[in-house]
């Protein structure tokens, strides 16, 4: 990876190329990366790569970032370990779901993008929707799939040419928005499938929510994955940009066990990797504690 090509971009949401407010300067090291550094909920290492703050759209992205090919080589190797957690969080996503569906023409037809393991499928078809199907970068969560849901999965990096055009009711991308090359045309993909009165549905970290402005620098959303990171004004804006109405953004509180409250904590790892252990093993790790970890939902409607 030291030697791979970097590229230079403009803000990917406004396209401006006004970049004088450098959010935080890289701090990364690829030779301290592992096999989880590109899998979904790790041991955070507050690695990034150089973040602007565009003062059109109020994005932080990075530039320069790596070329696109080096990096979906890094998410087609990545491990997984973390079914547990997806399940959780899949349970929270689901929880706006009631009045999505209030405001759609059916429930004939759902796509998560990013999905995993395809927890939130697991969800979709128990809340009721039909001809489910989700798509997936990387090997080792789909294997972890359910049997009945592993069918349902596509491998690869999302492209809306392979489903059809005004198909869909829902679709759904959850904590992925973060990791995409170009958020803004997987955005108008995603509008380019849904019917009339379809709802694209995201839940993304929240950089200007209170945990993150507290913690800072130290805050897990600066993660080597994120190539930006969304306030609720920038992913409004994205939404509004790529053809969306009745846009609305809405804070999360998130359940998850104690033991991935741990992971997640700032400090140091290797406390980390004695406490999580332990606490599983006396079974107070898995202990559900709500946790308002900055997460938001966006959605948008095709009108």
């Amino acid at each position: 990876m030291k030697k791979q090509k970097w590229v230079k971009r403009a803000c990917p949401i406004c396209s401006s190329k006004v970049q004088t407010k450098v959010f935080a300067e890289a701090n990364y090291d690829f030779d301290k990366l592992d096999s989880y550094a590109f899998a979904s909920r790790k041991i955070p290492e507050t690695m990034h790569y150089r973040l602007i703050l565009c003062p059109n759209c109020d994005l932080v992205y990075a530039n320069p970032l790596p070329d696109l090919k080096n990096l979906a080589e890094h998410y087609h190797e990545a491990a997984f370990d973390s079914s547990e957690e997806a399940h959780c969080a899949a349970r929270t996503y689901a929880g706006p779901l009631k009045a999505i569906s209030r405001n759609i023409p059916d429930m004939k037809g759902a796509l998560d993008i990013g999905t995993g393991d395809g927890a939130f499928l697991e969800e979709l078809l128990e809340y009721g929707f039909s001809n489910v199907k989700g798509v997936e970068p990387s090997t080792a969560p789909i294997k972890a799939a359910l049997p009945n849901i592993r069918p349902l999965i596509q491998k690869g990096l999302f492209e809306a040419k392979r489903f059809k055009k005004n198909s869909l009711s829902l679709v759904s991308c959850f904590q992925t928005f973060e990791h995409l090359y170009e958020p803004l045309i997987i955005c108008k993909g995603a509008y380019s499938l849904l019917k009339k009165g379809g709802a694209f549905y995201i839940v993304s970290h929240n950089r200007s929510s209170l945990v993150n402005r507290l913690l800072g620098k130290k805050s897990p959303i600066m993660d080597i994955e994120h190539l930006q990171l969304f306030s609720p004004k920038s992913a409004k804006a994205m939404m509004i940009k790529a053809g969306f109405k009745d846009v609305t953004v809405r804070s999360l509180v998130n359940v998850y066990p104690l033991h991935y409250c741990v992971k997640l904590f700032p400090i140091p790892k290797k406390l980390k990797l004695i406490l999580i252990p332990v606490l599983k093993t006396i079974k107070l790790g898995y202990l559900p504690i709500p946790m308002p970890v900055g997460n938001m939902a966006v959605v948008g409607y095709k009108k």
